[in-house]
């Protein structure tokens, strides 16, 4: 799996020819390139531990091109956002709620909503945000609700000479909320 680095788990084996009784091999191997892909290169190194700085031995590497590094998996989640309408909108964010990305990696883009700005609920979708081809990103949208603005209006004290009406000339306030 994708680690950022071009190490290998895997030790190198003798394919020809055999220690002397004693010795011991001191191998390990690398991945040419850190992406992923099938087909990799992966280089043997080390040396013979001999008693003669490995000097008893002729040793020729074979690289092997067999190689896979597979996508590294990660989960993003969208937060869930609340919004009075009217107010500012909330910035998008996420979370990474499984895997990890690899030293050095970081995401790229950012998420969107579908577009509306009066009272209701939106989908928060990925927008532009990637991870590169090293990733199999998986995202988990939520909504953006945009909630009622609480208001309370309060009538006026006001006066009038009968006219057989209700009408009242006193505008009504807004006395909470704005």
């Amino acid at each position: 799996v994708y680690d950022g680095s071009t190490s290998s788990a895997g030790v190198p084996t003798i394919t020809t020819g055999t220690l002397a009784s004693g010795d011991t091999a001191n191998f390990s191997q690398h991945y040419a390139t850190a992406t992923v892909g099938t087909g990799k290169t992966l280089i043997p190194t080390g040396s013979v531990t001999d008693g003669n700085a490995g000097n008893n031995y002729d040793v020729t590497f074979v690289n092997n091109t067999t190689g896979v590094i597979t996508a590294r998996a990660i989960t993003v989640t969208a937060d869930a956002k609340t919004q009075v309408y009217g107010e500012a909108a909330k910035a998008l964010t996420y979370q990474v709620t499984s895997g990890s990305l690899a030293s050095g990696d970081a995401f790229t883009g950012s998420l969107s909503r579908a577009p509306g700005s009066d009272v209701g609920t939106y989908a928060i979708g990925q927008g532009t945000l990637a991870l590169n081809c090293n990733y199999d990103l998986t995202f988990v949208g939520a909504n953006y609700v945009i909630t009622t603005r609480p208001i309370t209006v309060t009538a006026v004290t006001d006066t009038k000479v009968y006219d057989g009406s209700t009408s009242s000339a006193g505008v009504p306030t807004i006395t909470t909320g704005t």
